[in-house]
């Protein structure tokens, strides 16, 4: 009796109402990068837009701007 009980729920298909990637919420941080001569700030979703990297004032280096947490650690 057991035996038809595993059968019968192995051969019932399985319904989903949602697929996989719908049902785990995305977490996307925007990552600032801050341009060294001028100090312009930048997210990167535009930095990656643009054909080629460089600021507003033509320069080419960026840096990547901290988050303003401060993570403490307890001593051992």
């Amino acid at each position: 009796m057991t035996e038809e009980n595993l059968e019968s729920e192995a051969s019932a298909p399985i319904e989903s109402t949602e697929p996989i990637e719908a049902t785990a919420p995305e977490e996307k941080f925007d990552v600032i990068y801050s341009c060294l001569r001028c100090g312009t700030n930048v997210p990167n979703s535009e930095l990656s837009r643009l054909p080629e990297i460089k600021c507003i004032c033509g320069f080419r280096v960026f840096t990547k701007v901290r988050a303003p947490i401060v993570k403490s650690i307890k001593a051992i």
